[in-house]
């Protein structure tokens, strides 16, 4: 393997755990929000919406760390329009 490609590969590993970590605090923040708005108790909350929404945040997260970067891996970031 080539310098470069293993280059390449550290740095897509690195980018891929921080992108997950952040996606997955993103969806426990969805989730929580939405439990919390939704109702009294735990037989009144509708589940499904919440693992959808919190899905939905989830996706949504790794989408934005692909546009945007994450500064914390180290990466150039997106052009600033």
């Amino acid at each position: 393997m080539s310098q470069g490609l293993r280059q390449f590969a550290q740095d897509a590993k690195s980018f891929m755990l921080a992108a997950g970590i952040r996606a997955i605090k993103t969806m426990a923040q969805t989730a929580v929000a939405l439990i919390g708005t939704n109702a009294v108790g735990v037989t009144e909350v509708d589940w499904l919406g919440v693992l959808s929404g919190t899905a939905l945040s989830g996706v949504l997260s790794v989408l934005t760390s692909i546009y945007t970067g994450l500064p914390e891996v180290g990466l150039p970031e997106a052009p600033k329009e």
